[in-house]
Formats: C-alpha cells, structure tokens, sequence
C-alpha cells in the first residue's frame, strides 16, 4: 500500500504480457541497465513480462534467467526512492525473515534485480469460507513477524512517532470525508474528529517500538517453496508493537469474524512473550492495544484508499472502503470514549444509530 504523496505517471500493468513505457527515455535507460545483466546474471531477455503493480508508482517484472525466474522492481526515481526497499531487505534477511535478495540495483535510474518469492500471495491461496483452514499460515506469518520484531534496534529504521501518526490521521478528513463524501470538516465535526485523534494517538505511543513492516497482510505474503516470503516492506518504521499484528487480523482486502481473529491474536501473544518481546502480561490489554491501533490504521486506509481513487485513477480500491468503515464503526462501538467519533462515522455514512444500553461495550 503507497504512503507516497505524488501523482501517478505510470502506464497500467497488464500481467502477464510485455511492459510498457511512460516515455521512450525511461525504455532506454531500462534497456541500457538490463543488457550487461544479461550477461553476469543469465537473463533471458526475451522472457520479460509484467508481473504486478501496487498502489504506488512501482511496477515489477518476471524474467527467465539460468538460476530460475527473477523479479524485476521498476521504480521511477523521481516518484520512489529505493534506497529503504535495499536498507529493509537486508534487514529482513539479516532478522531470518524470507524477503527478495537484491541481486543488482540502480539507485539512481530506479532499476532493482530480486530473487522470486514466488507468484501466488497468501492471499489468493485462502480458503475464505473456513478460517482455521487458514492456521497453519497464520502460524508462518506470526513466526515471520516475531522474527522480524525480535531484530529490533532503536535509531535505524524512522520512527512511528506522533508527527507521522498525526499525518496518516489527517487522510481521513482530508481525502475521504471533505474530497469522496463532499463535507465541509469544521465546526463540530472537526472538533469530534480532533478529539478522537488525541486519544487514539495516546494510546498507541504507549506501546513499546520495535520494527514495524507497516503493511503486513496477506497479499504481501508469498507462498513458495522456500517457505512464506515477506514484500512491500519499504515504508518500514520503529514504533507500536500492536501495529502488525492488527494489519495482519484485520486485513484491506479479507475479514474474519472475531473469534479467529482472537484466536490468531493470543497465539502471536504467547509466542511474542516467549521470544521476550514487549507485548506485556495480559492479553486483554494487549487487545485493547491492537484495537487501537487498528483503528489509527484503518482510518489512515480510509484516506488513502480514497486518495488512490481520486486522485491516482485506481477505484479498485475505494471499492474496499465499506470493510474499513465496519472496522472503524466495531471498533468506535466497543469504548465508551469512541463512541463520538461512531456517531461521527454513522453521519458520515448515513447509517441510523441503533439504540442500546451497556456499559463501556456494545
């Protein structure tokens, strides 16, 4: 998922079939950097093909080589700096974590050669009418990830602090509620918004920091025959321990009712404590700690996924926007000081409250 900021230029990607250029230059740098590689790394040339693109400005290519297929990364220097995606891949598979190795790269003309992971996600391999079919690479994920925030150091990756939670907060007034619904964000409803956003970013600097991949979910995992390969981990941070795992559970593009969720959830848990990380001694804090955090993630999703519609031409993805409103809206339901921003989200939606006594939950 882009965190990027600038306009799209690129071409659609049309899997499968041959790339296309933005212009004739960025053809020719292409095929100036690939042809020595021909040579030292055993590419098949005329094997090319586009293998996917993502929410940002990046575009990877499959290419035959005498070692088995590699990934190409296309990364426009101008729109994408590469430098994290090499800085994070060597510490993933420093960490033990399966990510692409970096064979050859071009900073400067935006050019990468990977190893494959693979070309199925975890995503597409699921079974979404069983949950607990899925276990078994739940399991892989959460030992990825344990392995990944057992590596931790301070003062190597940027940190998740309240500047940046602060900024991914303000996308969801800004594209999602004043550019896709067309509301005016003052008066009270800025207030209720502004009040929220003090609390949510409150509780989620209370958590401890390790690495955090900041999109780890399903469709950035691979299932290969090395194991369960971790992409799209360049937008990586130092900050909230509850932040993966609650991308991972509550997912941009699948949902699971909440006893697997749970159930995922207590198993991470125990293995994070076994392995010494910070996720303290009781699990319904933690809970808490993961709601939290999801919501701060789920309204930053909201915002982009509006962003990418309006502005980048790919309403692909708004069309996922309902699953990130219910995930606010159950979330909002369930503490008594969330419950403006939920009557907030229902205006917003045009959904009519539904009365209910309880005491802190609904």
């Amino acid at each position: 998922m882009s965190h990027s900021n600038s306009p799209v230029h690129s071409p659609p990607a049309s899997p499968g079939g041959p790339p296309g250029w933005a212009t004739a230059d960025r053809a020719a740098a292409f095929q100036a950097w690939l042809a020595p590689l021909t040579v030292s790394h055993g590419l098949q040339a005329d094997t090319l093909r586009v293998a996917s693109a993502d929410a940002s400005f990046r575009r990877y290519f499959r290419i035959d080589s005498a070692h088995g297929s590699r990934i190409i990364m296309d990364a426009p220097p101008e729109l994408e700096d590469s430098a994290p995606f090499v800085k994070v891949a060597q510490l993933m598979r420093q960490a033990g974590v399966l990510a692409p190795e970096v064979l050859a790269c071009d900073l400067q003309r935006g050019f990468l050669l990977l190893t494959d992971l693979g070309a199925q996600t975890m995503l597409q391999g699921m079974n979404r009418q069983q949950p607990q079919a899925n276990l078994e690479r739940y399991l892989q994920a959460i030992d990825a990830l344990i392995a990944w925030q057992t590596a931790s150091q301070p003062d190597v990756l940027p940190p998740y602090d309240e500047a940046l939670l602060r900024r991914e907060l303000a996308l969801f007034p800004d594209w999602y509620i004043a550019r896709h619904r067309g509301m005016a964000v003052d008066g009270e409803l800025d207030r209720v918004l502004q009040s929220s956003f003090e609390l949510i970013v409150a509780q989620n600097l209370c958590w401890p920091s390790v690495y955090v991949h900041r999109d780890f979910m399903p469709r950035n995992l691979m299932l290969g025959d090395a194991g369960l390969g971790v992409l799209d981990f360049q937008d990586a941070v130092y900050g909230p321990v509850t932040y993966d795992i609650a991308s991972l559970m509550r997912d941009a593009f699948l949902s699971w009712d909440e006893g697997f969720v749970i159930d995922v959830t207590v198993r991470y848990w125990d293995k994070a404590r076994a392995a010494g990380l910070p996720v303290g001694t009781d699990f319904g804090e933690f809970y808490r700690g993961v709601e939290w955090m999801g919501l701060q993630r789920h309204l930053k999703v909201a915002g982009i996924f509006a962003r990418l519609t309006l502005r980048d031409g790919k309403p692909q993805y708004l069309a996922d926007a309902p699953r990130f409103i219910s995930y606010i809206r159950a979330t909002a339901s369930r503490y008594r000081e969330l419950k403006p921003l939920l009557r907030l989200v229902d205006r917003i939606e045009g959904i009519e409250p539904v009365n209910a006594y309880a005491f802190g939950r609904v």
